[in-house]
């Protein structure tokens, strides 16, 4: 199909079956219905907004499907703002939880929804914004957006771009598809090489695509930095403990995680657990608490004004992890026996380290931690207890492997710089 037939059947096709599906859905998922609701009046909120701000200066857009693709923007944010001071950011979501969660972010100038993909709407809040150039994080491509800016010669970014050999989107109709979207843009600036090697495998001719490395190292080094200058845990309490930090865990990693852990408070007294939830709702915490005060007494950070020894610190606090991590000797990051494991990268960054389950395939960096043996995969109890075991008696093995961790992320730092000399091209 030529450019213009893709086009029609998008947005004749796609677009009402989409629409369809973003509404039934708002009606059975408290979030996805938290999504509507806030692009209501989003075009009335969004001029409003941007009536503030002088219309002279450049602006750039941002967006991101959710808070953890922010999360790699806010390191080009911050050094766009240190370097052109007049550039005004405009920063969008997709998802309610990363709007929500981004308010308090003094570094975006607008923050928003980005409207649903209709071609109408789509034009409209590009006409709207006036971007000087469009950064995209990651993967959250919408086609009547991306050629909007195309039809308003906007220059167009796809920051840390990642692509698999075995995309969907390299499937018959798929990939031709894929191959007009993605000759809209003019740069696609991806993680690695083999990500490189997946786009140009589309016969591309616009963009250019070249390696620039994942701003996520970056972010992950300054926040280790900044986390450092916190203490949230009395010194008295860490003084001769060997700590575990488990970070972000679901019940389906505790339920493994724990009884290797009960084994090894009896193996070992110096050892103690931080323990983190995904999610640290009353139900959450009270469930863990049952399932481990049957064994050894544990208590909630909330409540260390009364610490006793207790093995097992249940953190009901948000926002500490990443704090958490400078006191661990051992790290647990959860996810990877749900539905993938979550930020490896983090505690890497302090030189810890990382246990993690089997399935961690939506992580590159785990991948790579694995084969640079930093990071460590236990399917079982039995497993996990053995890697903890190996680590709280073996010095020498724990320093090298968090040694390995480290120096993954020390030498992956720069990728921010390196996305800026291509944008600041166009500015």
């Amino acid at each position: 199909m030529t450019f213009v037939l893709w086009r029609v059947f998008y947005n004749v096709v796609i677009v009402p079956l989409l629409w369809i599906a973003f509404r039934t859905i708002g009606l059975v998922d408290k979030k996805a219905a938290r999504g509507i609701r806030g692009r209501e009046k989003l075009f009335e909120q969004l001029q409003h907004n941007l009536a503030r701000l002088d219309p002279k200066r450049k602006r750039v857009w941002f967006h991101s499907s959710s808070m953890g693709e922010f999360e790699q923007a806010k390191p080009i944010i911050a050094e766009l703002k240190q370097r052109h001071g007049e550039v005004q950011i405009i920063v969008s979501f997709f998802s309610p939880s990363g709007y929500e969660h981004s308010q308090t972010y003094k570094l975006a100038d607008v923050i928003t929804y980005i409207p649903f993909d209709s071609a109408a709407q789509a034009k409209k809040f590009v006409q709207v914004i006036q971007p000087a150039a469009a950064v995209i994080v990651r993967y959250d491509i919408w086609p009547n957006h991306l050629w909007a800016l195309r039809r308003a010669h906007i220059p167009t970014f796809i920051a840390n771009a990642t692509l698999r050999e075995n995309t969907a989107r390299k499937l018959p109709v798929l990939k031709q598809f894929h191959r007009a979207l993605y000759n809209t843009l003019d740069y696609i600036l991806t993680v690695s090489n083999e990500d490189k090697n997946v786009f140009q495998s589309f016969g591309l001719t616009n963009p250019c695509i070249e390696v620039i490395g994942d701003t996520r190292y970056d972010q992950v080094w300054k926040r280790s930095t900044e986390s450092k200058l916190r203490q949230v845990l009395d010194p008295k309490i860490l003084t001769g403990k060997q700590v575990l930090v488990v970070g972000s865990s679901w019940q389906e990693d505790e339920e493994r995680l724990l009884p290797a852990c009960f084994r090894l408070f009896k193996e070992h007294s110096e050892f103690l657990v931080l323990l983190v939830p995904h999610e640290p709702t009353l139900d959450t915490l009270e469930r863990i608490e049952g399932e481990v005060n049957g064994h050894f007494p544990s208590i909630r950070f909330s409540n260390l004004h009364q610490y006793h020894d207790e093995k097992l610190i249940l953190i009901d606090s948000v926002g500490i992890l990443m704090v958490l991590y400078q006191y661990a000797h051992i790290a647990y990051v959860g996810g990877s026996f749900r539905s993938g494991v979550h930020n490896v990268l983090e505690p890497a960054a302090y030189g810890v380290p990382i246990l993690i389950g089997p399935d961690y395939a939506n992580s590159q960096e785990a991948e790579e931690l694995v084969r640079e043996s930093a990071a460590f995969v236990g399917t079982t109890e039995d497993e996990l207890h053995h890697t903890l075991k190996l680590f709280l008696e073996s010095e020498q093995d724990r320093i090298q492997a968090g040694k390995r961790a480290f120096t993954l992320v020390s030498r992956n730092v720069g990728a921010t710089k390196r996305f800026l000399s291509y944008l600041e091209k166009v500015l």
